[in-house]
């Protein structure tokens, strides 16, 4: 019997240079050795550094450039990105998008797990919101009523409101997830507004919210933003009625 395959023997797996050299410049960077902003060492620095051949360094730095650590920019030398939700989200986009069109059940979760959300911004909206929150969110409905008629412009007005309601909650996480969700859901919605038949509903059910926001009527507001996300929520669905498709 092969000695590897005993209990208690753990089989020597040997490693690209490339990965070790990923793994060292992972290093580099988690513990501030390079900071957002910071050239990247020379190829030839690295080199020496760790013992490796061009080859090695060129596909670790690859590597980083492809998960957005770092930019690499022709003619000029490697910087170090500065990290955040948004861009960390942003890496996940086509990803996103591939598990959205591999099973119609993905953008279902994704309808519900955005529902889930938005309810609880909306609370917090309503325990937080200022004047001029409240001022802000009035004039994004103002907006998106001028934008009757043009779709796109229709639709992006009313992604802008539910970012108003993400940055409520002033962290930088929430907001992030809320624009990836809302970005994903966005190019499954302008595909089917042309059957578009309720914005008028939608808007008024943005008032309604903001009254409820306005008053700091929190279980008003959560009541609201669930009826409003249910009436649409079949607006992504191919075969959903017309007074279905309006809002993301």
């Amino acid at each position: 019997m092969d000695s590897s395959a005993k209990p208690g023997h753990e089989k020597i797996v040997r490693r690209k240079l490339s990965e070790q050299v990923l793994e060292r410049l992972h290093e580099m960077i988690r513990t501030h050795e390079l900071k957002p902003g910071d050239y990247m060492p020379s190829e030839r620095a690295l080199m020496e550094r760790f013992g490796v051949g061009r080859p090695a360094v060129r596909e670790a730095m690859q590597s980083l450039h492809n998960s957005g650590l770092i930019t690499i920019s022709h003619g000029e030398r490697s910087r170090v990105n500065e990290l955040t939700a948004g861009s960390v989200l942003t890496q996940s986009d086509e990803l996103a998008r591939l598990l959205l069109d591999s099973a119609p059940a993905n953008l279902d979760h994704l309808k519900h797990a955005r529902q889930m959300f938005e309810l609880g911004m909306v609370r917090v909206a309503a325990e937080t919101a200022t004047e001029a929150d409240v001022a802000d969110l009035r004039a994004l409905i103002d907006r998106q009523r001028a934008m009757l008629g043009d779709a796109t412009a229709f639709i992006a007005t009313d992604m802008a409101f539910h970012r108003k309601l993400a940055e409520l909650a002033n962290n930088p996480i929430i907001l992030s997830v809320s624009d990836a969700m809302l970005g994903w859901l966005f190019e499954y919605h302008v595909s089917l507004l042309h059957r578009s038949g309720s914005e008028d509903v939608t808007l008024a059910e943005h008032a309604k919210i903001v009254d409820h926001i306005e008053s700091h009527d929190v279980a008003g507001a959560i009541e609201e933003m669930r009826r409003h996300l249910e009436r649409s929520r079949v607006s992504f669905e191919p075969h959903g009625s017309p007074e279905d498709q309006a809002d993301p």
